[in-house]
C-alpha cells in the first residue's frame, strides 16, 4: 500500500537500465554529479524514499516498482545503493534475485553494529530543535564529504537536503535496528561490487565492504582514497568509469577462463 507515497521518479539516458538509491537523506537528487556521467550508458533512474516504511521491506517493495518502471519486460537493472541505500539495496537484491543484473554498493554495511549509537542519534534527533539540525550538520560537514569537495557543491548538499523531515530520518534509523543480512550475503549469486571510501568517519565502511565482498560469491571490493563518506558530489569521483572498468574487469576474466 501507498499510502500516498510519491516516489517522484526520474528517467533519463538510454541503455541498460540502472537505479540509484539514495542513502538516509532520502533523496535522489544528491546523484546530480552522477546521472550525467551514468545516463551516457545506462537509463538512469533516481528516486525519493518514503519516509513512514514499517519495514525495510516495504522499501525493497517501492525499489522494485521503481525498477519496473525503468526496466521494460521484466529485463533487470544494475542496483546501486549508497549508505542506508546500500541496506534497501541488498535487500532487495534477496527478495527480487531475478530484478538485479549487478549490484553496486557504496560506504554500507550488512548490519549495523553500534546500536548504542543509533540510540544516541535517535535521542539527539527526538530532542534537538529541527531548526538547529542544519547548523549541527555544517558544523560537522568536515567528517562527512571527501576533503576537496567544492564548497559549492556542500552548499548544493544542503540546499538539497533542506526539504529532508525529522520522520524520515528517525523512521530510516529505527529500521536499521532489525536490519541485518550478514547470515544471508552468500545467497548473493549476481555480481556485485563494494566501494568503500577510505576516510569514512560515519560507518566504517572498509571493514564493511571487506566483510561483504568476503561472503557473496561473485563480488569485487575497491577502496576510493582519499574520499569521505559522502563522495558522490566530490569533483573527482566518476561512478560510471568505476562500474565500467569493473565491468571490463569482469569480461575479460571470464573470457580467460572460457579459454583454459
Amino acid at each position: 500500500m501507498n499510502n500516498g507515497y510519491d516516489p517522484s521518479v526520474s528517467i533519463r539516458g538510454d541503455g541498460d537500465p540502472l537505479v540509484l538509491v539514495p542513502g538516509i537523506n532520502g533523496s535522489g537528487a544528491l546523484f546530480y554529479r552522477q546521472v550525467p556521467l551514468l545516463e551516457r550508458s545506462y537509463r538512469v533512474a533516481t528516486y525519493s524514499l518514503r519516509d513512514d516504511a514499517e519495514e525495510i521491506d516495504i522499501l525493497a517493495n517501492d525499489l522494485a516498482r521503481v525498477v519496473e518502471g525503468t526496466a521494460s519486460a521484466n529485463r533487470p537493472a544494475v542496483i546501486v545503493g549508497e549508505s542506508f541505500g546500500g541496506a534497501v539495496a541488498l535487500t532487495f537484491a534477496l527478495k527480487y534475485p531475478e530484478r538485479v543484473s549487478a549490484l553496486v554498493i557504496l560506504n554500507s554495511f550488512s548490519h549495523f553494529k553500534s546500536q548504542l549509537r543509533l540510540n544516541l542519534a535517535l535521542a539527539g534527533l527526538a530532542a534537538v530543535p529541527w531548526n538547529v539540525i542544519p547548523m549541527l550538520r555544517r558544523a560537522t560537514a568536515w567528517r562527512l564529504h571527501s576533503r576537496h569537495t567544492d564548497q559549492v557543491d556542500i552548499d548544493q548538499f544542503f540546499r538539497l537536503t533542506a526539504d529532508a523531515t525529522r520522520q524520515g530520518y528517525m523512521n530510516r534509523l529505527k529500521l536499521l535496528r532489525r536490519y541485518d543480512v550478514r547470515h544471508r550475503l552468500h545467497e548473493l549469486m549476481m555480481p556485485a561490487l563494494f566501494l568503500a571510501a577510505e576516510q569514512d568517519h560515519l560507518v566504517p565502511a572498509m571493514a564493511e565492504a571487506e566483510y561483504m565482498s568476503s561472503r557473496v560469491p561473485a563480488s569485487a571490493l575497491q577502496i576510493l582514497r582519499g574520499h569521505g563518506h559522502i563522495c558522490l558530489i566530490a569533483p573527482d569521483l566518476d561512478l560510471a568509469s568505476i562500474i565500467g572498468a569493473w565491468n571490463a574487469s569482469r569480461m575479460t576474466k571470464t573470457e580467460g577462463e572460457a579459454k583454459v
